[in-house]
């Protein structure tokens, strides 16, 4: 920390989840330069949100429920997300039957993504009034299904389950995002960009910098959505039409809706999962007017 105390010039610390959902937000910073200007580090949602929290990055993503237990040292980049408002595509329930049969049912759990599990919990809970028997397993769908009648699933694992998978086994597939928007008809949100407190008050003009950067890539990257998807379809089980219809489902804005979202996501889930039910959201006071 001290070389960034004395040297505020050094290209801040950058997370980059290695998830196919957050390709749009960096695939645009090769093409505008900004790549250069960053120290990138690729981890899973659940690390690089810890490594943010304990300041061994100065800006980057974090999942929600981890920024709303951490929301005092950290600025939310306004304008930024991973989201939905409808279908996620890559956030599901996949089971062998009807979710209000769950009741005491193994479900397993593919994932530590607690903003994910949290929000399937929620949704069974309050929407389909059951408590299901909860388990941690590693994201293998056949494997999981074998002891479970239900699993959770994130990131490009639920993308193979829900679209390969999940068919292959007869297997019923929920989307998490839809689910939501059916209860409480707002938008929802997995993840945040955000910059620690105490490197925005040090050096304002790089995070600054950088949030003008993530937009700009973003922008470009829904604007050359084809592209985009045909890049990475190379090197992805999906084809390139598949991916592009994922990117453009997704919801990579945070405004108004996405933080009623968040607000009514932290009313139902607050107090037992760490944070207020009535937790504030700052966001970076930008030069785009989002306030």
């Amino acid at each position: 920390m001290s070389a960034h105390a004395s040297s505020p010039r050094t290209r801040p610390r950058v997370g980059h989840i290695e998830f196919l959902n957050c390709l749009p937000l960096y695939w645009g910073l090769a093409r505008t330069g900004s790549l250069l200007d960053l120290e990138l580090t690729k981890d899973s949602p659940e690390k690089l949100s810890e490594q943010l929290v304990n300041g061994d990055l100065d800006i980057g993503p974090i999942t929600l429920v981890e920024f709303l237990r951490n929301s005092e040292g950290l600025v939310a980049l306004p304008d930024i997300a991973v989201g939905c408002d409808g279908p996620v595509m890559s956030c599901v329930i996949v089971s062998k039957g009807p979710l209000d049969r769950l009741d005491g049912e193994r479900v397993a759990l593919g994932s530590t993504s607690r903003t994910s599990v949290r929000l399937a919990q929620l949704l069974l809970a309050e929407r389909y009034g059951i408590a299901p028997d909860y388990y941690t397993c590693p994201p293998d769908l056949e494997l999981m299904m074998r002891d479970a009648q239900a699993a959770v699933l994130i990131g490009d694992a639920a993308l193979r389950a829900s679209l390969h998978d999940a068919p292959k086994l007869g297997l019923a597939v929920h989307d998490l995002g839809q689910m939501w928007k059916d209860w409480t008809g707002l938008p929802f949100v997995f993840a945040v960009w955000a910059a620690r407190r105490d490197y925005l008050e040090r050096v304002p003009e790089n995070v600054h910098e950088v949030h003008r950067a993530f937009l700009a890539s973003r922008d470009l990257s829904l604007a050359e959505v084809t592209k985009v998807a045909e890049q990475a379809a190379r090197w992805e089980a999906f084809d390139a039409e598949l991916l592009a219809r994922y990117f453009t489902t997704l919801d990579f804005r945070l405004g108004p809706e996405q933080l009623a979202g968040i607000r009514e996501f932290a009313r139902r889930t607050g107090p037992e999962t760490g944070y207020p039910a009535d937790v504030h959201v700052e966001l970076l006071r930008s030069r785009i007017g989002l306030r």
